[in-house]
């Protein structure tokens, strides 16, 4: 089997949607001799934004005391391979294409797109012979595919609305699904008071951290986090391992480019506050995806931007630009991302790709030269079942 045939099964995967729940991950597991009890000392992270920078922070203080370890994050910017990495490096297409075989092999090309690509990285983890394991969830916590997991160590980074259809209306039902990672017997850190409802237990991380690699305010409270989940484990900590944090998407400059994937409002938030703290006011160029809060992005980025193009990204998911432009009371809009950034180029710089990692994903391939895939690969939307 090659890797484009891979990339095609999953895709056609997609059809199934988003099936909460772990009754199929813990079988399939159990038929592929259960990967996830080899995966070393396991740290889940969820929360609503900042999941992927405080893995990547994790990360890069674990390899910072010598230690083998392992990533899995969702969802990939431009390849599938970046899902999952081992010592700072994403896996090889051979690497996945041998876990997706024994996966089918187990039966497990009837569970959906997410389920096979987790049960994949498991395989791949396992074989890995890491120390330490950092999991992002990839949707809610409670019912995720990741859930499977007995962490030793549960990180939640913030509560915020996103997804309500599937998660619920409120900031305390969304909470209480974030919090369905924590277990017995672990260690539990919370970024913020809600979540010490759930888990009295918990440890509250309210201090900033120190500086990193990532740009951004909020990127100290992740770093506050990560140090917190590398000390639960044990292990010394070198805040100097955080000066070489790589993040893509999350803030990227790139000569007159800044990439950030701020796809809700809360993420959004954060990011004009980035902007208003750097005294920059960009030209924004955005897709957003059609079941997002698409007017609440909009409302906390458009007071720190000079203008707007609105776009869609090559997928179905994607907001027209002509529906998107009307919501930002903007003229300007184009058809795809290279023409929006031309267009943007012609009323001001820098310029802000924004609203979506799919995207920003985009960008990455065709400005900054990223890996791509032969078959774009990409999560289904999640619905209300």
């Amino acid at each position: 089997m090659e890797y484009r045939e891979v990339l095609d099964r999953l895709v056609s995967a997609r059809r199934f949607g988003v099936k909460l729940g772990l009754e199929r991950m813990t079988e399939l597991l159990a038929r592929l001799g259960n990967p996830e009890r080899r995966m070393g000392l396991v740290i889940h992270v969820g929360g609503t934004n900042g999941k992927g920078s405080v893995v990547a922070m994790i990360a890069a203080l674990v390899r910072g005391q010598g230690k083998r370890v392992a990533t899995y994050t969702s969802p990939h910017l431009s390849t599938l391979r970046e899902r999952v990495q081992l010592d700072g490096v994403m896996v090889s297409e051979p690497q996945i294409v041998e876990a997706y075989a024994q996966v089918a092999a187990a039966g497990g090309d009837e569970l959906t797109f997410f389920e096979q690509i987790t049960a994949m990285a498991f395989v791949i983890i396992a074989a890995a012979n890491v120390e330490i394991t950092v999991l992002e969830v990839g949707l809610g916590g409670r019912l995720d595919a990741t859930n499977v997991v007995h962490a030793q160590v549960a990180v939640v980074t913030n509560i915020a609305m996103d997804h309500e259809a599937i998660l619920g209306d409120t900031i305390e039902k969304i909470a209480a699904e974030k919090a369905g990672i924590f277990k017995p017997n672990q260690q539990i850190i919370v970024g913020q008071p809600v979540l010490l409802h759930f888990a009295p237990a918990a440890r509250l991380v309210e201090e900033l951290g120190p500086v990193s690699a990532l740009v951004g305010t909020h990127q100290r409270r992740n770093a506050a986090l990560a140090i917190a989940a590398v000390q639960a484990i044990g292990l010394p900590v070198d805040t100097s391992a955080l000066a070489r944090v790589v993040h893509p998407g999350r803030f990227e400059r790139f000569a007159d480019l800044i990439l950030d994937g701020a796809h809700n409002p809360h993420g959004a938030r954060a990011l004009a506050a980035t902007l208003q703290s750097l005294d920059l006011k960009p030209v924004l160029v955005t897709a957003i995806s059609a079941d997002k809060n698409v007017g609440a992005i909009i409302t906390e980025l458009a007071g720190q931007v000079s203008a707007i193009v609105a776009t869609r990204y090559q997928q179905d998911r994607s907001l027209e630009p002509e529906a998107l432009a009307a919501i930002c009371g903007t003229p300007h809009h184009a058809p795809e991302l290279p023409s929006a950034v031309a267009l943007a180029r012609t009323l001001g710089s820098p310029i802000l790709i924004a609203g979506s990692l799919f995207l920003v994903g985009e960008a990455r391939i065709a400005f900054l030269g990223a890996p791509a895939d032969p078959v774009p690969t990409s999560d289904p939307p999640a619905k209300p079942s």
